[in-house]
């Protein structure tokens, strides 16, 4: 841990250092410099002080949250001005070593003072981040967004040719702040009038206590003709705390799968259930978590236990890499798969039509929104909720509403 530290106040102090340079080439009052650098101190003793009290048997809090969103506010702004002003000081150093080698102009010294411009166009370029971060925990967070998508299947059976579902992720309760959005997200996904809603985990950050304030205000969400299910996210396995026994670990993991039948959701643990419409019918499966990177508890063969390829199947896999991993290439054919878990990093930029960039595409194939591969098909929602940071740019908290449709076969 003290290593850990270490590293990062001299990681910090460096852009610290490069960020003041900026500052002092535009203020010249010294007791303007003097004041910024004493509220900085202050800043970065607070930053470091919050994580050095990091309890990993409490796991996040609000007071984590809060430090990791005055981290990156601070400190992401800073790694914008470093870049710029370290890229003028690779030109600095390039023009002075051939001014020295060459003997171009004796009467200049080896490295030149840095330009105005340059900082200027360094800070106005981090502005750009710091305001993108303050929406972000002011607004964004809670900037809900019904995104509304129509997937077509040439073996739908007939009787679900235009059935509706609500599809929401990633809730993590413990990091909700304000009942008042809370209710109108759930308004807003009452008013989609859909036939099912499904629910692809993680309520909780750990606890299963994070999501008792909130019962009432999701137990809000209406009855759907065809039912309410769920499945469990790699958070809902309270892997991410040390725990005082086993057996504490294990009581808060049936707490936190009790939750979901106290918000009248159906969980499903490894199996599927029958949806029948008329004389058709499909398969909703759920499957337990199942990532490349986290924890491997889903079975999708025990899951669709006495399905056939020909079975027209709705599975519900938290993280999508699972889809990435086994689903897309398995013999029983899942004609659609809904997942969550990225977040989109809660952070990107989405222009329809025009642009989609996240670095959650660095890390999963499949991030945000509908993919294909062969006729079968992945929808990851962007989430309900937000973790680690708290809030969201440019990546907005989803609702999603798919609408199947029949389509002809392909000859």
């Amino acid at each position: 841990m003290v290593f850990r530290i270490t590293i990062l106040c001299l990681v910090l102090l460096i852009i610290d250092i490069y960020a003041f340079q900026a500052i002092r080439t535009l203020v010249k009052l010294k007791w303007m410099l003097i004041s910024y650098q004493a509220i900085n101190f202050l800043l970065l003793f607070f930053i470091l002080y919050s994580f050095t009290q990091f309890d990993r048997s409490v796991g996040q809090t609000k007071q984590t949250l809060f430090t990791m969103g005055l981290l990156l506010m601070v400190y992401l702004p800073k790694i914008i001005i470093t870049l710029v002003l370290l890229g003028e000081d690779i030109f600095r150093i390039g023009a002075g070593s051939f001014n020295y080698f060459t003997n171009y102009d004796n009467g200049i010294e080896f490295l030149a003072s840095r330009r105005k411009f340059v900082s200027q166009i360094g800070l106005g370029l981090a502005a750009v981040p710091f305001l993108s971060l303050i929406y972000g925990v002011t607004i964004g967070k809670y900037n809900y967004k019904v995104i509304k998508q129509r997937i077509y299947f040439p073996d739908l059976p007939d009787a679900f040719d235009g059935f509706k579902i609500t599809h929401i992720s990633d809730v993590h309760s413990g990091s909700f702040d304000n009942p008042e959005k809370i209710n109108y997200a759930i308004d807003l996904i009452n008013l989609q009038d859909s036939d099912m809603i499904l629910f692809t985990g993680d309520i909780v950050n750990t606890k299963a206590k994070e999501m008792h304030p909130w019962i009432d205000s999701f137990n809000r969400i209406k009855k759907h003709e065809y039912g309410k299910y769920s499945v469990l996210g790699n958070h809902d396995y309270g892997e991410y705390v040390t725990w005082p026994t086993e057996k504490d670990k294990e009581d808060n993991f049936q707490a936190i799968k009790d939750l979901h039948g106290q918000i009248d959701f159906k969980l499903l643990l490894n199996e599927h259930k029958i949806i029948e419409k008329g004389t058709d019918k499909l398969a909703i499966v759920g499957v337990e978590n199942w990532g490349n990177n986290f924890k491997k508890a889903g079975d999708i063969n025990l899951a669709s236990e006495n399905l056939t390829k020909n079975d027209f199947k709705i599975l519900m896999s938290h993280d999508p890499s699972h889809w990435d991993y086994e689903v897309q290439h398995h013999e029983k054919h899942f004609q659609l798969t809904l997942s969550g878990h990225t977040h989109g990093m809660q952070f990107g930029i989405e222009i329809p039509g025009y642009i989609k960039w996240s670095l959650a595409q660095y890390v999963y194939k499949q991030w945000a929104g509908l993919y294909e591969n062969r006729g079968r098909f992945v929808y990851v929602n962007r989430g309900f909720g937000f973790h680690a940071y708290p809030g969201r740019v440019g990546i907005m908290p989803e609702i999603t509403v798919l609408e199947l449709k029949k389509s002809k076969k392909i000859a």
